[in-house]
């Protein structure tokens, strides 16, 4: 089993996204932050190979980020680790690799400059002992294996933000679930990210998106041949219908750019289609009843 250093420092091949929060499990809350991991892993070329959503339970929790830390290369977790009695994502975490929870001061001091004064607590004041200080301080107790480097356990992306990112067991990024939070630190954390990727470039995954009027059916012969003879090149062929639409969408989807456009004009011919740069470009405005 690899080490926390070792996964800190290995070359970034998978990802996953755990989604932690009640809210969204039971309705009241969209979750948006893993559609955007998607979009950042699929633009840095990174294959996010899970996304799951679980409940603020510490034992969902701990088996959650164990199995994933040991599965994927990078791995983040979205929620739980705010000031109230339900958020205990640093806790359960800090569980499930036998770890503490530590006073990040540097997280504090960030916190004490950076951090708005809340119109409810007009009279509030980090000098004095207080429901609502101890309440804070919930989120700048990180969990902290004291044996290793703290620098590599604890990161803050943003420079105007004081919320840190908690690097767990190497792998484990832990980010708020406030969608612009979590937007933010998680692009913040690019820069550090692109040096480990297998394309150091940066220069990600590509798609075609290639308009058919065929029926799925119509075209499933001739793209599962066609998957079969470009896998070994690392493109994935796709086929989506779009309800109540003339066309449907097939995708052709990897890093070899000038393969794939080597493959284009052959998938126009055998799917009747043409491609477009964004789907639904080539819809037909309705026709106005007469």
């Amino acid at each position: 089993m690899a080490s926390a250093d070792e996964r800190n420092t290995r070359t970034i091949h998978t990802a996953a996204c755990l989604i932690i929060g009640d809210e969204v499990l039971g309705g009241k809350t969209v979750d948006t932050n893993s559609a955007h991991m998607a979009k950042w892993c699929f633009q840095l070329g990174i294959n996010l190979k899970r996304v799951e959503v679980i409940e603020d339970d510490e034992d969902e929790i701990v088996e959650a980020v164990r199995r994933m830390s040991d599965r994927y290369d990078f791995v983040v977790t979205s929620g739980g680790i705010g000031p109230t009695h339900d958020d205990i994502t640093y806790q359960s975490i800090a569980k499930a690799f036998g770890i503490k929870l530590v006073l990040h001061d540097d997280a504090y001091q960030r916190m004490k400059k950076l951090s708005k004064p809340h119109k409810s607590q007009p009279n509030f004041s980090w000098d004095v002992e207080s429901p609502a200080k101890t309440a804070r301080l919930r989120m700048v107790e990180l969990p902290i294996d004291e044996s290793r480097d703290v620098s590599k356990q604890v990161i803050f992306p943003r420079d105007e933000l004081w919320v840190p990112v908690s690097v767990v067991n190497g792998n484990i990024h832990i980010l708020p679930g406030v969608p612009r939070l979590f937007e933010s630190l998680l692009d913040g954390l690019k820069p550090s990210i692109v040096p480990r990727l297998v394309d150091p470039e940066g220069k990600g995954t590509a798609r075609i998106i290639i308009s058919t009027p065929m029926a799925e059916s119509a075209v499933a012969g001739y793209l599962t041949d066609l998957a079969a003879r470009v896998a070994s090149k690392g493109v994935k062929v796709g086929s989506y219908p779009r309800w109540g639409k003339q066309n449907n969408s097939v995708t052709l989807v990897g890093r070899d750019k000038e393969f794939l456009e080597s493959l284009v004009a052959e998938v126009e011919q055998n799917v009747q289609g043409k491609r477009v740069l964004v789907e639904g470009e080539d819809d037909e405005a309705e026709k106005p009843s007469s």
